[in-house]
């Protein structure tokens, strides 16, 4: 049996922690109310999640994968969405109003430090540089969706 691979679970990972902080800012930007932000965060870490589950495996078969090897690979990207999803709504849940947002950043910028290590570990790379690549992305995806959670607020309420 093959164990857990940073391959099996980084693709999930990554965008179950980038979207989940996009969302919680933006949303939170936006004057949601934490309701709503749970509905969205429960959405995009199930229909999102699958969607994307769906396009790697045939992504993978269309790649010739081993078709064991495949099915190893979507479920791994699946439940590890899932459940980085999942966290991030008990957070919300947990959270005072006021500290949901930072906390959701501090939240998604450990597990997302902590996979970028793993991944650079795993690569032999440096890092450093990886961290830097990895965090400001992620930052920019932060700004992006609390300007369009400002611009919301300010021309549609």
């Amino acid at each position: 049996m093959i164990g857990l691979r940073p391959t099996m679970v980084s693709f999930g990972a990554t965008a179950a922690i980038v979207t989940s902080m996009g969302l919680i800012i933006g949303f939170g930007a936006a004057g949601i109310a934490r309701p709503t932000i749970i509905a969205g965060l429960l959405v995009v870490g199930l229909a999102d999640n699958l969607t994307d589950s769906l396009s790697i495996h045939i992504y993978q078969e269309a790649e010739r994968l081993e078709p064991r090897a495949a099915f190893r690979a979507t479920l791994g990207n699946f439940a590890t969405r899932l459940l980085i999803s999942l966290s991030f709504v008990v957070l919300v849940l947990a959270s005072s109003s006021a500290s949901i947002l930072a906390t959701s950043v501090a939240w998604g910028l450990v597990l997302l430090a902590a996979l970028t290590w793993l991944v650079a570990r795993h690569r032999e790379a440096d890092v450093f540089p990886e961290l830097c690549k990895h965090l400001g992305m992620a930052a920019l995806v932060i700004a992006a969706s609390h300007a369009i959670g400002t611009l919301i607020n300010t021309y549609l309420q």
